[in-house]
């Protein structure tokens, strides 16, 4: 199965980034082909090929609930994501990570998204780990 892990950072690119790699490997374990992609950067990028779309971010503010503008306007543009089967996490934080996490999960339905899964995750070995038993298929 081809899985995106499309990832948005804000302050901490790299911890996002290493929390992103490790979660692809996880799938990649089970046998799936992931193709890791930074939403600030490769913005053309289209996800209409994928079957399953694993989308992470971090809070822009200190107490939660806000997402990163580009992570709307990434998926407006990245092609059809709706009915796509799609799992939904962002980095911890000393506060707010659960009402971040609501708000990327309704940005993601409002296009149609079908979230089969949401987690917060705070350390690139629990990445790993959610990946192996990730259910995608």
């Amino acid at each position: 199965m081809r899985i995106a892990t499309v990832f948005f950072p804000e302050q901490n690119r790299e911890k996002l980034l290493g929390i992103s790699k490790a979660l692809a490997r996880g799938m990649e374990s089970q046998g799936h082909q992931v193709d890791l992609i930074d939403g600030t950067r490769d913005v053309n990028t289209k996800l209409t090929i994928y079957e399953y779309i694993a989308i992470g971010c971090e809070q822009t503010n200190l107490f939660g609930g806000k997402i990163p503008v580009k992570v709307s306007r990434f998926l407006k543009e990245s092609g059809i994501v709706g009915g796509k089967r799609c799992f939904a996490y962002v980095s911890k934080k000393a506060f707010g990570a659960q009402r971040t996490l609501g708000t990327l999960m309704k940005t993601m339905e409002a296009e149609g998204m079908f979230l089969k899964f949401s987690e917060i995750l705070s350390s690139p070995e629990e990445a790993e780990e959610i990946g192996k038993r990730l259910g995608v298929g």
